[in-house]
């Protein structure tokens, strides 16, 4: 099975010919010009479409796709993912990952690190583990990391880790050093920094 990635996110239409403006999620938009056909994803829904042409403005990126020709067509598409195959994707740089390629990682702490302290522990125990990281969604000023509590965790108290329903917490985590540091998509973990934004 190919990995898919979500590349852009559709930010409204533009002109009478139905183009989106395309949000990139990396920042960047070079890559988009190779693409040959895309995904549109909203949620498990997802519609596979030839590239007519895409073409750069000033801060945004302009993409005509074969069978979508007026803006009320477009409109439909509003707000959906643009996903395309991880060959497509933007080259990643240093500090910069998938956000495909952070789902499922284990987010641990460890008590003796101190906090604040950027520095990441040599190892972890299975009850060191906080938790996994299900989803990566856009927050008010940047990614925040969708992170399902983990029953054996020995920082946890139930408190934390239970809703009043008795079910396991999500929690949300800002995707930034200060909170998640030592994030390494190989081994498919993080180190979480300080227990307090859990509560």
């Amino acid at each position: 099975m190919v990995e898919q990635f979500v590349v852009g996110i559709v930010r409204g239409t533009h002109g009478i010919s139905g183009e989106f403006k395309v949000e990139s999620t990396s920042g960047e938009y070079g890559h988009f010009a190779d693409m040959e056909e895309v995904t549109l994803m909203d949620g498990a829904v997802k519609k596979l479409f030839k590239v007519e042409y895409t073409r750069e403005a000033a801060t945004t990126l302009y993409m005509k796709l074969i069978g979508i020709n007026t803006p009320e067509e477009a409109a439909k598409f509003n707000r959906w993912q643009i996903v395309v195959p991880r060959k497509n994707a933007h080259q990643l740089q240093k500090d910069e990952w998938y956000i495909e390629d952070l789902k499922g990682c284990s987010v641990w702490y460890d008590d003796e690190a101190a906090e604040g302290s950027a520095t990441v522990a040599s190892g972890f125990k299975d009850s060191d583990v906080i938790g996994t990281v299900t989803n990566v969604m856009e927050g008010g000023s940047g990614y925040l990391v969708e992170v399902s509590l983990s029953e054996g965790c020995r920082f946890l108290t139930d408190d934390v880790k239970y809703t009043k329903g008795g079910s396991l917490r999500k929690v949300l985590v800002p995707l930034s050093y200060r909170f998640l540091t030592g994030i390494d998509v190989e081994n498919k973990r993080m180190q979480l920094m300080h227990l307090w934004i859990l509560e």
